[in-house]
């Protein structure tokens, strides 16, 4: 299985242009991006990503609430999240691994490495399936 559709949720519009840039125009991905964990909800299910890129601080629903949110839509109960912050304190670290990221990615971030790290932190997820979850 290949990396193609990304749930890119981030508040800040430079941010989802750069993210977007990197990933569309660099790397070939599919994203969806959106402004707020409301708006990704409401897109989630409709999109059917492969990979959850979000922000962990935003206004109004977190990155954590966010998630909760998104876990209960039937095809995003599985979907790999990697959280993007600027706040990386190992306790917070912490809390999005608990919540069920599979990766924690700095802000700020290197932009013409973005795809290759985010393909590289999917095909780790997939190593971590056994048959029984693929089903």
């Amino acid at each position: 299985m290949q990396l193609e559709k990304i749930l890119h949720i981030e508040d800040d519009e430079s941010i989802r242009i750069i993210v977007e840039m990197a990933l569309v125009d660099l790397s070939g991905y599919t994203i969806c991006a959106c402004e707020s964990g409301a708006e990704a909800i409401a897109q989630a299910e409709q999109f059917a990503p492969d990979l959850i890129l979000l922000d962990a601080m935003m206004p109004g629903m977190d990155g954590l609430q966010t998630l909760v949110k998104l876990r209960e839509k039937d095809n995003c109960r599985q979907t790999p999240v990697v959280f993007m912050t600027a706040r990386i304190q190992q306790a917070e670290k912490q809390q999005y691994f608990d919540a069920g990221a599979v990766a924690v990615i700095e802000k700020p971030f290197e932009a013409t490495q973005l795809g290759d790290e985010l393909a590289a932190i999917y095909q780790r997820y997939l190593l971590t399936l056994t048959p029984t979850n693929l089903e």
